[in-house]
């Protein structure tokens, strides 16, 4: 018996490679089924099993009822052989005793035969369950062992089997019994006849996990995957993106002339795949994903009805491109960015962008200002129906028309939280500036043509708009494309100008008092003069009065209020590092207002006679002093 029962162990535990408490556990309650057949025993009654592994020994122990004599062997016990395993035993009580039968060797391995191969294939599932849990989603190499028309059966470590159905293959695969083949484990679960391990081709996680083992820099986390979009068998879009410096993300993925990328694509059976580089910026983003197509524009509008939707506009000879064979390319660029994209020729574009300007009352302000160009446009579309050629400054002029407009459509939604948000902010800040500079065009604020295209474009028609937003957010006026540090710096002088009104604006009709006809500059005077003039030596000083009239107030009585924008003036503390310093001005720039009013001015006077304005303010009264020369030389004044 003991030789019997040891040789069975060890040759169970070198077949089924299994932990030895389970094996150990599944003998044991082996040999507890053949005791309870063996001597018929009541399921009630508690029954044990001990295997010693080393000697073969099997011990059983049940439970019996202490009595004075036995009648039932195998549920009496008599109190002295109680007391034997339990010293406190007495009449009436249970105890729990040995009661291994003499001949339970040969007839238990028989009994138990069947009970230990079930309970070992129990262990052998459960540790099969347990082992590929854990590798769902990891590669796995297995042998095809059968072929049918739902799929094929695989092979794979600790005896277990993993299927493959038709949709996981990648169509156009060909595949033969004992051929070796790779997949991802997709899926495990446990069914009647042992565990189901899905295994997987198709998955986008499978070609992850290839770029993981063909890229060291994947599997380091140098360079990071940030989205997948596949088609199996026909086309594939990776996004990487670096996380150090000084690493080109679509270099490492390619490799030296393409060794990385061709090793994958010979695993999924020639497959195109397509890296291109994360962009943080949705619009840049979406423009690499449609690759190789050519992008002219991009414009998002993250409040549309269908969800997130990106209107992208290329030229003509790039339509087909960007929408690939049978829309493919869109349909991978969509799912790579989780955008709806929706592609357009500039013609087309052109087209839809003057049909809303007609038709949209919401753009009757941008329709306005685009009125001298909407009939060059649609000349341009007319000649283009009749297959007639363009010019290619045409076509630039079409795409900055369609720019203009989708921007501002892109932007209406923003556009109209920024005002509500504004009015909520500064509901006075209408009653503080004119409504005359309120309500003035952008194009005619003085900005650069290129700064106020794309204000307008961004939903900023009127200078009143822009305020606003200044007061309220100016990153958000810093974030729109093509604004940087230089033209946030032209917009703040004009929201300094503008908020300066009351102080800075002309002078009404003075009642002067001149003794000599005198012209004084539009623009202030600053006491530039005033060095040189104290080098010249002595002066003889005219004072001339000139009594201004009070400056009519803007807002009530009293002294003008002060506007505060407490979130502008801290804007543009941050700004100021971002905005050029002298010395990056040219000379010009650096010399001052003077001279550019002295060259703007309709008349140049040959002598410039100096003057200085002083303000007196107790009588409310300007003087301006004239300095005139004495001696007949020219060399005193």
């Amino acid at each position: 018996m003991k030789n019997e029962f040891a040789l069975a162990f060890n040759e169970v535990l070198e077949e089924k490679q299994l932990p030895k408490e389970v094996i150990l556990k599944a003998l044991e309650s082996a040999m507890v089924a053949a005791y309870r057949k063996a001597v018929n025993a009541s399921a009630q009654q508690q029954i044990e099993a001990r295997l010693d592994p080393d000697t073969g020994k099997v011990t059983i122990f049940a439970e019996k009822e202490v009595v004075e004599s036995v009648v039932n062997s195998l549920t009496e016990v008599s109190l002295d052989e109680a007391r034997r395993t339990s010293p406190d035993a007495q009449i009436g009580e249970t105890v729990i005793v040995e009661s291994t039968p003499h001949d339970f060797g040969r007839v238990a391995a028989q009994t138990a035969r069947q009970v230990i191969q079930q309970r070992i294939r129990d262990a052998e599932r459960a540790a099969q369950v347990e082992y590929y849990a854990k590798q769902v989603g990891e590669i796995v190499s297995g042998v095809i062992q059968a072929i049918n028309a739902s799929g094929i059966t695989i092979g794979l470590e600790m005896r277990a089997e993993g299927f493959m159905s038709r949709k996981d293959m990648i169509p156009g695969e060909r595949f033969r019994n004992t051929d070796r083949v790779r997949g991802l484990v997709a899926e495990v679960k446990e069914g009647n006849r042992g565990p189901q391990i899905i295994i997987s081709r198709t998955h986008k996680d499978f070609l992850r996990r290839l770029l993981e083992n063909e890229v060291p820099e994947i599997y380091h986390g140098v360079v990071e995957i940030r989205s997948i979009a596949r088609e199996p068998g026909e086309r594939a879009k990776v996004a990487v993106s670096s996380t150090q410096p000084g690493i080109d993300p679509v270099g490492a993925c390619v490799g030296m002339r393409g060794v990385r990328i061709q090793a994958i694509v010979g695993e999924l059976h020639n497959e195109k795949i397509d890296v291109i580089e994360w962009n943080p910026d949705p619009a840049g983003f979406i423009a690499k994903a449609l690759s190789p197509a050519k992008v002219t524009g991009v414009y998002l509008n993250e409040r549309s009805a269908n969800g997130k939707t990106a209107t992208v506009v290329v030229m003509e000879d790039q339509l087909s491109l960007a929408i690939g064979r049978e829309g493919q390319n869109a349909r991978l660029a969509a799912k790579l960015t989780n955008w709806r994209i929706d592609i357009k020729s500039l013609i087309e574009a052109a087209g839809d962008a003057i049909h809303k300007l007609q038709t949209d009352e919401t753009l009757a302000s941008l329709a306005a200002s685009e009125i001298d160009n909407i009939p060059a446009i649609e000349d341009m579309l007319a000649r283009k129906a009749e297959n007639r050629p363009l010019m290619p400054e045409e076509y630039d002029v079409m795409v900055r028309f369609v720019d203009r407009i989708e921007r501002r459509i892109a932007y209406k939604p923003v556009l109209e939280t920024v005002v509500e948000s504004a009015l909520e902010a500064s509901p006075t800040l209408k009653d503080k500036i004119s409504p005359e500079i309120y309500n003035q065009n952008i194009l005619d604020s003085g900005l650069p043509d290129h700064v106020a295209n794309l204000l307008q474009g961004a939903g900023f028609d009127t200078t009143g708009s822009l305020l606003e937003q200044m007061a309220i957010q100016p990153d958000r006026i810093l974030g729109l494309q093509g604004i940087g540090p230089r033209s946030m710096n032209q917009i703040k002088i004009l929201v300094d100008k503008l908020l300066a009104v009351p102080e800075e604006a002309p002078l009404p009709e003075a009642e002067a008092v001149l003794e000599t006809p005198i012209e004084v500059p539009v623009a202030p005077a600053t006491p530039a003069t005033e060095e040189p003039m104290a080098a010249e030596g002595d002066s003889a000083e005219v004072t001339e009065p000139i009594e201004v009239a009070e400056v009519a107030e803007i807002t009530g009585e009293g002294t003008p209020e002060v506007i505060d924008l407490s979130a502008f003036d801290e804007f543009a503390g941050r700004l100021s590092s971002l905005t050029p310093s002298s010395a990056d001005l040219g000379e010009d720039e650096k010399e001052g207002d003077i001279s550019n009013v002295e060259k703007s001015g309709k008349k140049k006077s040959k002598k410039h006679k100096p003057v200085q304005i002083e303000y007196d303010p107790d009588r409310d009264i300007t003087f301006v002093r004239k300095k005139h020369r004495r001696g007949e030389d020219g060399d005193e004044w």
